[in-house]
């Protein structure tokens, strides 16, 4: 039998020096990945702390897969909503994230990267990072930004996260992950009592989880395994990194600039 391949090391910006990363786009890696994640009250069963770990592990597996360094992860993003019921929550106002993650599109487009992966594990921030997405694109010609939600990588993630409950929050899918990535941040012995139904079928406003949870989860964490948890995580990296692959040989379809006016003939 053959030995084993060994995977390859994850690519993180933080443990490289400057000239490390100036070779990086002459020699053809003009891209990046920030990993989006947040603060929150995540049910009695899940630490504050679960967006930004799977954000964290994700990108270090698409990074050990394809290449694409990893900047440090953001660990605070827009979580209002989740409200002042619950201890925990440290949240960013929208302009605030807007603000962060444009500044960081700055100083990258001037170290020469032009592409950034905006790879978000927090519902919420997608609004800010679209946002953000706007700007540096609008004041960098040629930069690529893509807004890539964790939970919605493919047709069989959003189907698993979905699972049980449309408005899913700290369950069965994000607890199963949970257990297979980060265990610590788990408390299995409450898992059997942290269960709460989604409450949102057919309504028109878009509620803070105070209006709709009775202890901050959607969704039935009790049904969660480690099994589900290693599984899940495999499709998210495997139908994550083919995009990213596919993403890095991506040209505009057009090479006009944004601020030159056509021509009128």
């Amino acid at each position: 039998m053959p030995p084993a391949k060994k995977s390859k090391a994850p690519v993180l910006w933080s443990r490289l020096t400057w000239p490390e990363i100036a070779a990086l786009p002459s020699d053809g890696m003009d891209a990046v990945m920030l990993p989006c994640g947040a603060t929150e009250q995540h049910g009695p069963h899940l630490g504050t702390g679960m967006d930004t770990s799977l954000a964290t592990h994700v990108c270090a597996a698409v990074s050990a897969a394809t290449g694409v360094p990893v900047l440090p992860a953001l660990s605070y993003g827009c979580s209002l909503g989740h409200s002042h019921r619950w201890p925990g929550t440290l949240a960013l106002q929208p302009q605030t994230l807007i603000a962060l993650v444009t500044d960081l599109g700055d100083w990258l487009f001037r170290a020469g990267f032009r592409r950034l992966f905006l790879v978000n594990s927090h519902v919420t921030n997608a609004a800010p990072l679209r946002c953000a997405l706007e700007i540096l694109r609008s004041r960098h010609d040629g930069f690529m930004v893509a807004v890539l939600n964790t939970a919605e990588v493919s047709p069989r993630v959003k189907k698993a996260f979905c699972a049980d409950a449309a408005d899913w929050h700290a369950n069965q899918a994000e607890t199963a992950l949970m257990l297979a990535l980060a265990p610590e941040l788990t408390r299995p012995s409450l898992l059997s009592t942290s269960d709460d139904p989604d409450r949102t079928t057919g309504l028109v406003f878009a509620h803070p989880v105070n209006r709709t949870s009775a202890n901050g989860v959607t969704g039935t964490p009790s049904r969660a395994t480690a099994a589900q948890g290693h599984r899940l995580f495999r499709w998210i990296v495997a139908d994550l990194a083919k995009t990213v692959r596919r993403a890095l040989r991506e040209n505009p379809p057009l090479p006009h600039a944004y601020s030159v006016p056509a021509s009128v003939s």
